[in-house]
Parts: C-alpha cells; sequence; structure tokens
C-alpha cells in the first residue's frame, strides 16, 4: 500500500525517533524514502537563541550544516537498514506548507513525521507543524509521539 514516504525531521530528539521508526517501517514494507528538512530563513526580530546570536551570514551558513548532519544521519541509518532513502532541505517559514508540497512533489503515498504534542497556550503561541500537515495534507500521515 504505502511505497513512497516522505519523513520530514527537524533533527530534534523526538523528529530522530520519527526517522527511526519511518525507516524501520519502510523496511518491513518495502517502501523508499524522503527525508527532509526545513530550515526557517533569519528573522531581524527572533526569539530563536541562534538567531540572536549569530548574523544572518552565519546563521544562514551554520543551519545548512546543521541541515546537513540531520539529513547525512538519516540517510546512513536508512542506508544500513536497506531502505532506499533521497534527501532534501529548504529554506521557508512555511513549514508545513513546505512539507505537504514536498510529498506533493515526490508523489508520497505517506509521510511520517513527529508530534511534541504541545497543548494549550503553548500550541496557540508556538503553533503544531505536524497538526497543520494534518489538517492541509491530502497524503495519509502517521504522527510519532513522545510515550
Amino acid at each position: 500500500m504505502f511505497r513512497n514516504i516522505l519523513i520530514p525531521t527537524d533533527g530534534s530528539p523526538l523528529a530522530t525517533l520519527a526517522v527511526d521508526a519511518g525507516i524501520a517501517f519502510a523496511k518491513d514494507i518495502g517502501a523508499k524514502i524522503t527525508v527532509f528538512t526545513v530550515t526557517e530563513p533569519f528573522d531581524l526580530v527572533s526569539i530563536d537563541a541562534e538567531q540572536l546570536a549569530s548574523t544572518r551570514e552565519q546563521y544562514e551558513a551554520l543551519s545548512e550544516v546543521h541541515a546537513a548532519e540531520i539529513l547525512s544521519a538519516a540517510r546512513a541509518k536508512a542506508e544500513t537498514a536497506g531502505v532506499p532513502c533521497k534527501t532534501d532541505q529548504t529554506r521557508t517559514h512555511d513549514i508545513y506548507r513546505a512539507i505537504v508540497r514536498k510529498a506533493e512533489d515526490i508523489g508520497a503515498d505517506l509521510i511520517v513525521m513527529s508530534s511534541h504534542g504541545r497543548g494549550g497556550l503553548g500550541a496557540l503561541v508556538i503553533g503544531s507543524i505536524a497538526a497543520k500537515v494534518l489538517t492541509h495534507s491530502a497524503i495519509p500521515v502517521l504522527v510519532y509521539r513522545k510515550k
């Protein structure tokens, strides 16, 4: 049923667990995967510590290195598991839209992603990328939640 899985990740510990679970699932069902990361652009006004401590050039260079490390680690895990894996990254503020668009562009039939389970004020202030992907994607979404 599922043959082409998109696994978006931000490199956080929970997202890494979701990548691992997505790779294991893909191996079990004989699917291929695309691991995808979205980096937010530098903002002049930000509460992100990485942006506050950096110039635009420093932030963009560091975020490119970080994204490459995330994708390289995922690719290595997939190769070890024998799962065909592509990787990609983009830079945008509209993270959930980038995920949905990427899934559509590659013809994914499943999105596997983590959810940090923020509720209440945290969800209102920060928002939930997973909830937005669930709301806006016509493609099935498997959400990996922290236990």
